[in-house]
């Protein structure tokens, strides 16, 4: 059920999803929303916003968090900087070069040089999407997913990057492997909304 006065959209009777707005950081975001009395989760993908909470003690004033949410000042203190060291072995590297016009040094130059964010959390638990890929390497992903992506394999689809925290299926383009990359803890996931992710090349 929606309502198109408020911009919800009820998932059950214990969450509802809105529009992300745009201009707001989603680290920013989730810290607000968490903040929020009665709230129990928060889930941001590319476009959308879910809120989960206890159906008995909704959040107060839940009709107007859209708006409110979308007035949100996104200058806050940057998450935590990660230095992944990577060897540029992908299977993929050859096939994204020649798809992006670059040869294979360019690619992983590239690669490399961006300074990149996690925008959003999600496929499986520690797999961060990272903003910031050069637009050069844009491509989408494989027409033919791989049945089993090694874990911590670097790679790239659509207009982010990421690292497979565990083997798993995927259709990601990989350029290589992080070295040691420890992405899901005893204490959870290491990289978090907003935090920054540099990658090194290791030969």
């Amino acid at each position: 059920m929606s309502d198109k006065s408020t911009g919800l959209v009820w998932l059950g009777d214990s969450a509802v999803t809105f529009s992300r707005p745009a201009t707001v950081a989603p680290a920013v975001l989730s810290v607000w929303l968490r903040e929020q009395p009665g709230v129990l989760d928060v889930v941001i993908s590319e476009h959308r916003v879910a809120l989960y909470f206890d159906p008995r003690r909704p959040p107060a004033q839940l009709e107007g968090i859209p708006e409110r949410s979308a007035q949100l000042q996104s200058a806050v203190a940057a998450g935590q900087t990660h230095r992944i060291a990577v060897r540029y072995d992908g299977p993929d590297l050859a096939a994204v070069a020649t798809a992006t016009g670059l040869d294979v040094s360019q690619v992983i130059a590239l690669h490399a040089r961006a300074e990149y964010q996690v925008g959003m959390l999600g496929f499986m638990p520690g797999f961060a999407y990272l903003q910031g890929l050069d637009s050069r390497l844009v491509l989408p992903r494989r027409e033919q997913p791989r049945a089993r992506v090694p874990a911590d394999s670097v790679a790239i689809g659509g207009a982010y990057s990421a690292i497979y925290p565990c083997a798993s299926p995927g259709g990601w383009n990989l350029l290589g492997t992080a070295l040691e990359p420890l992405l899901l803890t005893g204490a959870g996931a290491r990289l978090q909304l907003g935090d920054r992710v540099i990658f090194e090349p290791i030969p």
